[in-house]
């Protein structure tokens, strides 16, 4: 049996200021720091066995991977680091208080945004500091492959193409994986991986630093 643990990093900075965070890079709050040591500790004391692990390029994730690891006596262990785990791209609408956007725009159409299957936010114009091309973690990539907005349909695309060609990989080689990501990246992961529907996963929730346990066959076969 290989076992794979999804976990969403920590509180970050923006989100206890209630901010649309996606592909901004921002770090862990204090309370972030706390909740992924306490998640490694969780952990630990169920018995994971860490064999290799995967997170995003952005700090909170990567963060919040390094404080876990080290909480499972695991920092030895080989760690990769993929964009394509990178939280949903909220266009214009990142480092924008949540409420006020509500205030502006209309809650439902904020909540369509953020929970719709096929409802990317409005993009960041071209020239906008925002964009992800003028920083360096992203040098190696196509203009093509960077977002100016995203839905969820386009956040499962690349993380799909993740799973196939990283995570099922390692998950399958080392038998268990530990993969730090961020809220949407992982519903769609778990859309994919479970079958939820579009209507379905608009009732997804996942909570920062809350580890989620899912056990494969030596087929690869996802578990009940």
């Amino acid at each position: 049996m290989k076992e794979l643990v999804l976990l969403r990093h920590g509180e970050s900075q923006w989100n206890a200021e209630n901010r649309f965070t996606g592909w901004a890079d921002v770090p862990l709050s204090v309370r972030g720091r706390h909740e992924a040591e306490l998640a490694g500790r969780r952990l630990r004391e169920s018995g994971f066995a860490c064999g290799a692990a995967c997170a995003s390029v952005l700090m909170r994730a990567i963060h919040t991977l390094n404080i876990v690891l080290a909480a499972l006596d695991c920092a030895w262990v080989p760690v990769h680091k993929d964009w394509r785990l990178n939280e949903k791209h909220y266009g214009v609408l990142q480092g924008h208080n949540k409420r006020e956007v509500e205030q502006e725009m209309g809650e439902e159409q904020v909540q369509r945004w953020r929970r719709a299957f096929d409802c990317p936010p409005p993009p960041l114009l071209p020239g906008d500091e925002r964009q992800p091309a003028r920083e360096a973690k992203y040098a190696g990539l196509q203009p093509g492959q960077l977002p100016c907005t995203e839905s969820l349909r386009d956040t499962l695309l690349r993380v799909r193409a993740c799973w196939e060609e990283l995570l099922r990989p390692q998950l399958y080689a080392t038998g268990a994986l530990l993969v730090v990501a961020h809220g949407n990246s992982l519903r769609a992961l778990l859309m994919y991986l479970r079958g939820i529907s579009p209507t379905g996963v608009e009732q997804l929730e996942i909570p920062t630093a809350q580890p989620l346990r899912l056990v494969f066959d030596d087929d690869m076969k996802l578990q009940p």
